[in-house]
């Protein structure tokens, strides 16, 4: 499958095809510091990770409009059953989603305490370099090369074998708009036992869809993933950042960019025809 980026604001063909929806630059250096955000870039109400409420709804939050919502019914399915993890055959409804213990009982090699990634916040990019809780951690490259090498690293199992528990529906966006009413990209994402991170990723603007998979790295509890089949685009968040209603995450491409997106989980639609 060939996915082409092609600009950056333009995300390509299968990702998206609406110019100036994603930032077109690596992340900003000064300035994105602790302490050094702008002030007024938190609206009044903002919760960093892992202090968020069950429930909680980034200020601003508006669900996208009915049209635009993706549908998982058995068309949809139907249209898709030779992914490679064969989400056809489960019963499952995608929309649903786990909390930070969940996730934690769920993995058999578990986790420790539990990481939340604020990007910004603990971690951000400056002078080329990535910081967490303001060490330098790797250079910008290294990041988004471990990031690569996590998503890379699904272990050999048959996919029939596999149990999967959902992680949710997540509407697309450009950093720090959490407003996702005009969104077209969804992806559903599940987790498996193996600590497996596999899903399906949708443009309703094209009616475009790939399968994406990746896993997770233990120590430093990072989640990574990209397209069946490719070494790039690779996104990532924190496992535990995916147990809560929005996550930051980082988009790394081939050429070297690295772009912050914002995932917005979106609550089961009342009233969607399933089976389209």
């Amino acid at each position: 499958m060939n996915i082409n980026i092609g600009n950056k604001g333009n995300v390509g063909n299968n990702i998206g095809n609406r110019p100036g929806q994603l930032p077109t630059n690596r992340l900003p250096g000064a300035g994105h510091g602790p302490g050094l955000r702008p002030p007024g870039a938190r609206p009044p109400g903002y919760r960093p990770p892992g202090t968020r409420p069950p429930g909680y709804r980034p200020p601003g939050y508006r669900a996208p409009y009915h049209g635009h919502l993706p549908r998982y019914g058995a068309g949809y399915w139907g249209r898709h059953a030779g992914y490679h993890w064969g989400w056809h055959n489960h019963a499952h409804n995608w929309w649903k989603w786990a909390t930070a213990a969940t996730v934690t009982r769920w993995v058999v090699r578990g986790f420790g305490q539990p990481v939340y990634y604020s990007y910004g916040d603990n971690l951000y990019y400056q002078d080329d370099n990535v910081y967490y809780n303001n060490e330098v951690v790797a250079t910008s490259d290294e990041y988004a090369e471990q990031a690569q090498t996590i998503a890379s690293n699904v272990p050999d199992v048959a996919p029939d074998k596999v149990e999967w528990m959902p992680l949710g529906i997540f509407a697309l966006t450009q950093k720090d708009d959490d407003s996702v009413e005009d969104s077209t990209l969804f992806l559903q994402l599940a987790i498996s036992k193996e600590g497996i991170i596999a899903g399906t990723f949708q443009n309703t603007a094209t009616d475009k869809s790939f399968e994406v998979q990746g896993t997770i790295d233990t120590e430093s509890q990072r989640a990574a993933w990209g397209p069946v089949g490719e070494d790039w685009p690779i996104m990532e968040t924190g496992i535990y950042n995916l147990s809560e209603n929005q996550a930051g995450a980082l988009l790394h491409f081939a050429d070297g960019q690295t772009q912050e997106w914002s995932m917005v989980r979106l609550d089961e639609p009342t009233e969607t025809d399933q089976n389209q």
